[in-house]
This record gives C-alpha cells, structure tokens and sequence, in this order.
C-alpha cells in the first residue's frame, strides 16, 4: 500500500526500502518547518504509514546506510528485562541512552566529562550507576511492571502488583487470538514526568489473520533520520520473538508516525542516504526458541543477506 502524496515507483521496482527514501524525500522537500523542543528546529508532517511484510524471515532493515542491527537488537532485550538504569547497556557498549543522563550529570555539576569516560565510570562504579544512570521509568519499565495501585476502605491507595503486559499479551495471543486487546502501552500518564524521555514508539497492537501475527506500531514523534530505521528493525524484531512464542508465522509490519520530522542538522545524511538506492533483502534467522520470551540472548539471532552501503552519521538531538 502506497502513501498518498508520497511518490511512487512502479510495482516491479517497489523495494520495500523506497518507503523509508520516499518519506525522507517528502518531509524534506515539503514537511513544516518548526521549532522543537530540543531547540534545533525540524520539517515535520503528520500521519504517516509503513507496511512492511516480515514473511520468509524478511526485516525492514536498511541496506542505503548501515544501520546496527545487533546494538537495536541489545536495547530490546534490555526493555524486556525492565531495568532503567544504562548500567547494562554501558558495559555492551551501547549507547542509545547514554547522552540523557550524560546531559543531567554535565548540568549540575558542570563537569566537562567526555560521554566515553562517563559510560566507562557508570560501568566501573556502581554507586555512580545508580546516581546517575538512571533514566526513570521507561519502556520496559511499563512494558513489564506497569505501576497499580489499589483502592483502600479509607479513601487511600495501596500500590498493588506491578502488571506484565508483555507476557498478558503472549498468553492472550496463545488463548484469545481473535481479542482487539492485544495492547503494549508504554505512555503512562502518571510517570511521563519521571522518565528521561517520554515514550516515542509507544503503542505496540497485535493481530492474528489466517495463522499469521500481524503488529501495528504507533510512534507519536520520530527522528527520521536517526531513530526510525532502529525502530522499524526493533518493532518487528519484538513481532518476530512474539509470533515464536505464540506459534505463528510472522505477517505484516504496520509503522505509524504522528509528528514525523527530520532535523534541520542533519541535511548531509538526507542528502546522501536520498542519493542511494536500496540493495538486496535482508533477512533474520532466530537460533532457537527459548522457554519464553524474556530468555533470548543477542546470539540467537543471525542474519544472511546484509551488504549495507557506508555508515551516515549526525548529530543526535537531546
């Protein structure tokens, strides 16, 4: 399915990655120019859809940039462990997260800490880690152990035990497959001011047609540049690991962006990546079937057919 506006090649020339190119070459040429909370400026356009199709071991992962694929894949598994703290992810040497605490630390203390001494000192010190690696209640925070709270005779609240929604959702997909509940919701109203960030990819629906799992992202901001190809890559990576465990075959990826944008620094990747043209399907082999899904590790995942074109960089926006 096309998008309407975006432009459009014929059927026989349809690589799955000219999405990706022609959302890219859309926002630049005709997104909003607008003031953002990080203060760079951004083009901007609203509303906009991806459909990838993930059977036969196929991944929306890009081939017109390297994208890393295995540090993408570490952050997920991080999520669904539910810890909040870079600690672990520091010493894989991701970091995704790094440059939100890294901010804090520099802002009351005025330190001038590289962010390569700062990761090496949450790693070697534990008690600097819990001072200042934290990042609040994020992703898998909710996604895991979503906070409940019980009401009590005297007006009061008892916090209740925190709710699982992955694992609900594996259970409700292996019992229930035909339900319109099968939800992950990371945006909890009542901690948004806790979190270093604020969920971006934050609803995450699961379908069931015909034997296949189907699975519906929505993100209401996305870094286009930077963000995006690692959330297209995690978002079906999660589908993949989920329709395992449930024993269906993967289907169809549907991305959805609200405030969809590119940044105003970052138009020498734009230029260059809308240069190039897709090569070759990727796929993703999964090693084995672990008893559950909070049991994977990042060697059991493999994948065959990646030649991506050079690394583009930019500066990320904090």
């Amino acid at each position: 399915m096309n998008n309407p506006g975006f432009p459009n090649r014929q059927a026989d020339d349809r690589h799955p990655e000219w999405q990706y190119l022609d959302l890219m070459r859309h926002i630049w040429q005709h997104g909003s120019e607008r003031v953002d909370r990080t203060g760079v400026g951004t083009k901007s356009v609203f509303g906009a859809i991806l459909r990838f199709d993930l059977a036969d071991g196929k991944m929306p992962l890009l081939t017109t940039k390297r994208v890393y694929w295995k540090t993408a894949t570490r952050e997920m598994l991080w999520f669904l462990t539910g810890d909040t703290n870079i600690r672990e992810l520091c010493r894989q040497n991701v970091q995704i997260w790094t440059d939100w605490p890294l901010e804090t630390y520099r802002r009351e203390t005025g330190s001038e800490i590289t962010r390569e001494e700062f990761s090496a000192k949450i790693v070697k010190d534990e008690v600097f880690a819990a001072r200042w690696g934290e990042l609040g209640p994020v992703y898998g925070k909710q996604w895991v152990d979503w906070p409940t709270y019980q009401y009590q005779p005297d007006g009061t609240y008892r916090k209740g035990p925190g709710i699982n929604q992955v694992a609900e959702v594996i259970e409700s997909l292996r019992n229930n497959q035909g339900s319109r509940r099968h939800i992950i919701e990371g945006w909890n109203v009542a901690q948004l001011d806790q979190m270093a960030l604020p969920p971006c990819h934050k609803t995450y629906q699961f379908h069931v047609s015909d034997g296949r799992l189907n699975c519906a992202l929505y993100q209401r901001s996305c870094d286009v540049a930077l963000g995006l190809p690692f959330n297209l890559w995690s978002a079906a990576l999660l589908q993949r690991m989920i329709a395992q465990q449930t024993d269906l075959e993967p289907g169809e990826f549907v991305w959805m962006g609200g405030d969809t944008h590119l940044y105003l620094n970052h138009g020498d990747l734009v230029e260059e990546q809308l240069s190039r043209g897709p090569e070759g399907k990727p796929r993703l082999e999964i090693g084995r079937r672990p008893d559950t899904i909070f049991d994977y590790s990042i060697e059991d995942f493999t994948v065959a057919d990646y030649l991506p074109q050079g690394a583009l960089k930019a500066p990320i926006a904090v």
